[in-house]
């Protein structure tokens, strides 16, 4: 399946995900290393003044590398929680604040919220791309102040949660394996994703 990220109106990354599950814990879905994805490249990308700017960049086809990731999307969140793996070793989650998804027939969208909680093994947590995040606050195309503390509010929650050691950050799929049977995703061969 499809998991598209918008900002604006623009696709800024799709990548080729294997669905996992959808159930009451919400949608997961495995991205393996080598799986097809795309993302805006160049300079505009992140200094845009202009979400048209931002559209303007060139989307580009690449293969996902590095870490295995399993997807979270818990129903109705405004985020999604990602688990790292790196030959089958567990290296920490990472939020991503994002509206709550968009379903599809080939898959999902999402609006990236620029902003992030990065939570290691211990569950201790910082915020990732703060800059980017108040720098898009109230620029036409992204989020007004008001949205922006309602985001910020989100991720507060998620790392209290964290710290808490409540789900998802609780263990639970620590020790995840895909099955090895599945191929590795990759995105449509048509030129629009």
């Amino acid at each position: 399946m499809l998991r598209r990220y918008f900002r604006g109106p623009h696709v800024s990354w799709a990548q080729a995900v294997h669905p996992v599950a959808d159930d009451e814990h919400g949608l997961r879905v495995w991205l393996p290393a080598g799986a097809g994805f795309a993302c805006r490249v160049g300079p505009l990308v992140q200094g845009a003044p202009t979400i048209e700017q931002y559209g303007a960049a060139p989307l580009e086809r690449r293969t996902w590398a590095d870490r295995d990731v399993l997807i979270l999307h818990p129903p109705g969140a405004a985020h999604s929680v990602w688990w790292f793996f790196r030959e089958r070793r567990f290296l920490g989650w990472y939020v991503n604040l994002e509206a709550v998804i968009a379903r599809h027939p080939n898959g999902i969208d999402v609006v990236d919220h620029h902003l992030d909680v990065v939570v290691d093994p211990d569950r201790s947590w910082r915020w990732k791309d703060e800059d980017t995040f108040a720098a898009s606050t109230d620029r036409p195309g992204f989020w007004s102040t008001s949205e922006a503390s309602a985001i910020r509010a989100e991720g507060r929650r998620v790392a209290a949660a964290a710290e808490a050691g409540r789900f998802p950050f609780d263990g639970t799929w620590c020790d995840f394996r895909p099955d090895p049977a599945w191929p590795v995703p990759q995105l449509p061969h048509s030129t629009t994703i």
